[in-house]
């Protein structure tokens, strides 16, 4: 078994080692670097990177210890789904086995049903919506790090400017770009940062994990 951990070398690499002494029985292995990627347990869905990848492992680094879960289901912005179990567990890092062999080159160059779409998490949670005239409760359905999904009896215009916060978020401004029935997207006037994104993720379904 190789499940994937060393360090990466720089933003730009995608390099494949190559396999001689004690690595002969080993995979291929290939370095990923600031591949945002979805890990789905049973505490809820949390952001990753991933770092490096075989055919048999993927290892990844977190912003908060890992979840408890029996299995994980690793998915790509794409939305390409990945079954895996862990292995070890150092710190943020982790890493995995997959159930069953994986195609790398597909890993990599994984485009999915949504290729051009940001990283977006289940996560459900009241907030409050604000124009100059009405103020209004919603409940968020997804959250990206470039704006959300949600859902409100208020009626509001497309590129109408709106002030959102909730007890886990902040004051945000944002823009309507979309509205079919009750159902909003927005995109934020300033986007959140990968790692405020996943503490966010971790504070609403799981706090615990963010403690020391």
């Amino acid at each position: 078994m190789d499940i994937a951990a060393k360090s990466p070398q720089s933003e730009e690499e995608l390099s494949a080692d190559a396999v001689s002494g004690a690595d002969k029985r080993a995979a291929p292995r290939f370095t990923l670097l600031i591949r945002a990627a979805k890990l789905i347990a049973d505490q809820g869905e949390f952001v990753c990177v991933i770092r490096d990848v075989s055919e048999t492992g993927v290892s990844v680094r977190l912003f908060h210890k890992l979840p408890k879960s029996d299995t994980f289901d690793l998915e790509l912005p794409g939305g390409t789904q990945y079954t895996i179990r862990s292995v070890w567990e150092r710190g943020n890092e982790a890493g995995f086995e997959f159930t069953e062999p994986v195609r790398v080159a597909k890993l990599i160059t994984e485009s999915g049903e949504y290729p051009k779409r940001g990283l977006r998490l289940g996560l459900c949670f009241p907030i409050t919506v604000s124009t100059l005239t009405q103020s209004c409760e919603a409940i968020v359905e997804n959250l990206s790090q470039q704006g959300a999904r949600f859902s409100c009896d208020g009626l509001f215009a497309i590129d109408q400017n709106l002030r959102i916060e909730g007890e886990e978020l902040n004051e945000v401004r944002a823009k309507v770009r979309w509205r079919r029935d009750q159902n909003y997207g927005v995109v934020f006037d300033d986007t959140f940062t990968l790692g405020d994104f996943a503490r966010m993720a971790a504070r609403l379904q799981a706090p615990a994990l963010l403690e020391e």
